[in-house]
């Protein structure tokens, strides 16, 4: 039986994170939106999920049982992921489908909690505690010592013995008073210093250019019904443009215009799920809780008076 915790199992989900910000390509994992986790949980579900990663969605997301398993991802209240970034990010939790949802997102193996607490230690001499540092390098050697199982697979497939039977074969034709023949690896000192050097001011220039021509997108703006990334000077997002250009904010970014109905769901379990706004004598309705993005001033929950006095009888019509 080993000695790790439940906490042990939380900073080794952190540490699966690092190692998985390095692996995602689509840079999403290093600061993931809510919107941004669901769409990868989406795709996660794409692939093919094991039965118990999806109870656990299930469970994290209250899932009906009659109701497909992608379709609950995709009409859930985006704010659900919040407290999964947080949890990557350091703030601690005890919530444990929330921690299970996280340990998903950053394939972290083994898992759930439960194959990590019983899971036999490798070594037995160093069934002792260990200090965060010491599991994380244990981490952290798993995946390498993966990827070098992975690379030496495929030098086997790709028919590595063969070569080397064919160089033993040639190897003992030579006359056994004939020198052995050492093999250049083809670079001089000089010539690998300046190959390195060309590599290195390739990357400057790549980093001058992309900082100075292709700014990062720090701000944003209102663009009729949703928000977009522009970037914070007037030169660039547009002089004169109406709507203001706000600094980036996570929460508000999320901020969309939506059309409401007879058949908009506005409630759940007597709360609100929608909010609305007024601006010039209009009352508009919002996916989520923030400021309007017109006037700046904060949304309110609908009410049953502002749902049936403002919906529209088909959210087809504009």
């Amino acid at each position: 039986m080993n000695n790790f915790t439940i906490e042990d199992y939380k900073t080794a989900i952190r540490t699966r994170h690092k190692i998985a910000i390095k692996e995602d390509v689509s840079g999403i994992l290093s600061d993931p939106t809510p919107a941004q986790l669901r769409d990868f949980y989406l795709r996660l579900l794409e692939r093919g999920l094991s039965k118990s990663d999806e109870e656990i969605m299930k469970m994290f997301l209250e899932a009906n049982e009659s109701s497909s398993l992608k379709k609950t991802i995709e009409n859930c209240n985006i704010a659900k992921f919040r407290p999964i970034i947080s949890f990557l990010k350091g703030k601690n939790t005890d919530n444990k489908p929330r921690i299970e949802m996280a340990a998903i997102l950053v394939n972290f193996q083994p898992r759930p909690s439960r194959k990590f607490l019983d899971e036999e230690p490798k070594n037995e001499e160093n069934k002792s505690t260990e200090s965060p540092n010491k599991l994380e390098s244990i981490i952290i050697e798993n995946e390498i010592g993966e990827k070098i199982e992975e690379i030496e697979d495929e030098n086997e497939n790709e028919g590595i013995t063969e070569d080397l039977n064919i160089d033993n074969e040639s190897t003992d034709t030579k006359s056994p008073n004939e020198p052995p023949i050492v093999k250049s690896s083809g670079l001089s000192p000089k010539k690998l210093k300046l190959t390195i050097l060309g590599i290195a001011i390739v990357f400057c220039l790549g980093f001058v250019i992309s900082y100075f021509f292709y700014p990062k997108k720090q701000c944003m703006q209102w663009s009729g019904d949703h928000y977009e990334k522009v970037d914070c000077k007037p030169e660039i997002s547009g002089i004169g443009t109406f709507n203001l250009i706000d600094p980036f904010d996570e929460n508000q970014f999320e901020v969309k215009k939506i059309s409401v109905c007879d058949t908009t769901k506005c409630f759940k379990n007597g709360q609100a799920i929608i909010w609305y706004g007024k601006f010039n004598n209009q009352v508009t309705f919002f996916n989520i809780d923030g400021k309007h993005p017109e006037n700046g001033k904060s949304l309110r929950p609908v009410t049953p008076h502002i749902f049936n006095k403002y919906k529209k009888k088909d959210c087809a019509s504009k």
